[in-house]
């Protein structure tokens, strides 16, 4: 079964919805699966990842994370079929910036995922990039930015958003 959706949209995205006006318009044909092939990427927004340095970030809640083992060595994310794909933790949150909080916009059950572009502008997070965040579609559509410590490969080889 496949769909048409008509988008418009401008570099400002919230709570996966678009906000518009006048905008360039795409047609893009999709269908429900979770390919990326499908999608119609939507460029970061502006204001960076999740929170500024200043303000800290989500807080790590009791669980491990995809970069606890100390000294291991990750495997890099790699370039297939048009998209950056990395290995993650399944369930990861996909946040945006809102007002300088970060806000749960949806969850990554997919491993591996694939991902746009990286930012080490973001609130901390921890781990062997403390300030870096991916920007990434969420299973439920919704774009925003994934925490690094939640991506288990390493996302040097990502570009830079």
């Amino acid at each position: 079964m496949k769909r048409t959706v008509r988008i418009c949209f401008t570099a400002t995205v919230l709570a996966g919805a678009l906000l518009t006006g006048g905008a360039t318009t795409a047609t893009a044909t999709t269908s429900p699966s979770t390919t990326p092939a499908a999608a119609v990427p939507v460029p970061p927004p502006s204001e960076g990842p999740a929170v500024s340095r200043e303000m800290g970030l989500v807080q790590k809640a009791d669980v491990s994370t995809a970069q606890d083992a100390p000294g291991v060595q990750a495997a890099p994310c790699w370039y297939s079929s048009g998209n950056w794909w990395c290995n993650n933790i399944s369930g990861a949150g996909v946040y945006i910036n809102d007002n300088g909080q970060a806000r749960l916009v949806g969850t990554m059950y997919s491993n591996p995922s694939w991902f746009i572009c990286r930012s080490d502008d973001g609130g901390y997070v921890g781990g062997p990039h403390p300030y870096r965040w991916e920007w990434t579609q969420a299973d439920n559509g919704a774009w925003g930015w994934m925490r690094d410590i939640d991506i288990s490969s390493e996302t040097d080889p990502l570009p830079v958003c």
